[in-house]
């Protein structure tokens, strides 16, 4: 039962995986695009992490495993905002909110 486990959790990872590179082809605006990044970084990745615990138990490779999706899940979001921020420089020419953009 465990080994089907490992298997259907494998599967869902690389699914998740492929639509996320499938909506970095189809979605139009770098923007866009950044959310399927993001999506990424977290679910795939949880997949395989549940994958290895569930194989290996709390072994170094456990540990290792937990190691890797932590760092991707701390640093995915500021990969992120750091390329979003850095696509609106090159096109706007600073990061900064516009006027029309201001919160009241």
């Amino acid at each position: 039962m465990s080994g089907l486990a490992v298997h259907v959790l494998l599967v869902i990872a690389v699914v998740a995986q492929l639509l996320s590179a499938l909506g970095l082809l189809v979605m139009r605006t770098a923007a866009d695009r950044l959310h399927y990044t993001s999506a990424a970084f977290t679910v795939g990745p949880f997949c395989v992490l549940a994958a290895v615990l569930l194989h290996t138990g709390m072994t170094t490779a456990g540990y290792n495993a937990i190691a890797t999706v932590g760092l991707l899940f701390l640093a995915g979001p500021i990969v992120v905002h750091a390329t979003a921020r850095a696509g609106r420089r090159r096109v706007l020419g600073d990061p900064g909110p516009r006027p029309e953009e201001r919160v009241q």
